[in-house]
C-alpha cells in the first residue's frame, strides 16, 4: 500500500515543472490528484502520464488560480469527481523580471495575483472541506527569491507574502487538524528558470554551471528535490510541523 492511498491531491500549475512533479511523487505514493493550470490541454496530458495506483485517479483542470469563479468552480468539480480532497500543493507561480524603473504597474499586478492572491482563493476554497473533515494539508511553494533578489521586487515580494500567509493560516487551522507549511526553492532547473538563461544571453548549460558555483553542495536543484520535500510535508509523519518554511536550496541561503 501507498502511503497516501485513498487521498486526493490538488496541485496547481502542475502541467509541467515543479508542480507535475510533485503531481507525480503524490501519485506514486498512491494519491488521486487534481492537476490545475491554466493550460488544459497540458493539464489533461500531465494527469494521463501520471504513476496512478491502480485504486487512484487523475484529472486535468484548466484554473486561472487568480480568478476567484474558476477556484471555486475546479475545487467542486475535482471534489466532486474525486470524492473529497485531502492536500493542496500551491505551486502555480509567473515570473516577469524587470528593476524596479522599469517594471510596470501591469507586471506588479501579473505576478503578484498569480502567485499570492492564487494561493489564498485556492487555500480559502480547500480549507472548508478540510475543516468539516478534520485534516488537511496544505504546502505553498515560496522560494529564496523572498529573502530579495535584483530585479525581482514583484516576485520576491510575492513569495514573502506566501511564508506570510502560511504562518497565519497554520495559526488559525490547527486547530481543525490542517497543517500548512511552505516549500521555498533555491535555484531549480526548470523551464522557467532556462527562459532566463535565454534572457540574459546564456546556454542553458552554462548559466546552471554558474549559479552551481554559488551552491555549498554544487550542483543546481531538481524538481524531484523539492517534489521530496512536498512529499514529507503532507506525510502524517510531519504531522507536528505547521507554520514552517523549509528551504530546500543547497546551502544557497547560508552565506
Amino acid at each position: 500500500m501507498g502511503r497516501l492511498d485513498g487521498r486526493v491531491a490538488i496541485v496547481t500549475g502542475a502541467a509541467r515543472g515543479i508542480g507535475f512533479a510533485v503531481a507525480s511523487k503524490l501519485a506514486s505514493r498512491g494519491a488521486s490528484v487534481a492537476v490545475l493550470d491554466v493550460d488544459e490541454v497540458a493539464a489533461q496530458h500531465a494527469a494521463a502520464r501520471l504513476p496512478l495506483a491502480p485504486t487512484a485517479r487523475a484529472i486535468g483542470i484548466r484554473c486561472d488560480v487568480s480568478d476567484e469563479v474558476e477556484v471555486g468552480t475546479a475545487v467542486e468539480r475535482l471534489v466532486s469527481e474525486l470524492g473529497g480532497a485531502h492536500m493542496l500543493v500551491n505551486n502555480a507561480g509567473i515570473t516577469r523580471d524587470n528593476l524596479i524603473h522599469k517594471m510596470s504597474l501591469q507586471d506588479w499586478d501579473l505576478v503578484v495575483d498569480v502567485n499570492l492572491r492564487g494561493a489564498f482563493l485556492m487555500a480559502r476554497a480547500a480549507q472548508a472541506g478540510f475543516v468539516s473533515q478534520e485534516f488537511g494539508r496544505i504546502v505553498n511553494i515560496s522560494s529564496i527569491a523572498a529573502l530579495g533578489n535584483r530585479g525581482q521586487a514583484n516576485y520576491s515580494a510575492a513569495k514573502m507574502g506566501i511564508q506570510g500567509l502560511t504562518r497565519t493560516l497554520a495559526l488559525e487551522l490547527g486547530r481543525y487538524g490542517v497543517t500548512v507549511n511552505a516549500v521555498a526553492p533555491g535555484f531549480v532547473a526548470t523551464e522557467m528558470t532556462d527562459a532566463t538563461a535565454e534572457r540574459l544571453g546564456m546556454s542553458v548549460e552554462e548559466f546552471r554551471a554558474a549559479n552551481a558555483k554559488r551552491i555549498p553542495v554544487r550542483r543546481v536543484g531538481t524538481v524531484d528535490d523539492i517534489a521530496s520535500a512536498v512529499a514529507f510535508l503532507v506525510d502524517d509523519e510531519a504531522s507536528y510541523i505547521t507554520g514552517q518554511t523549509m528551504y530546500v536550496d543547497g546551502g544557497a541561503t547560508l552565506g
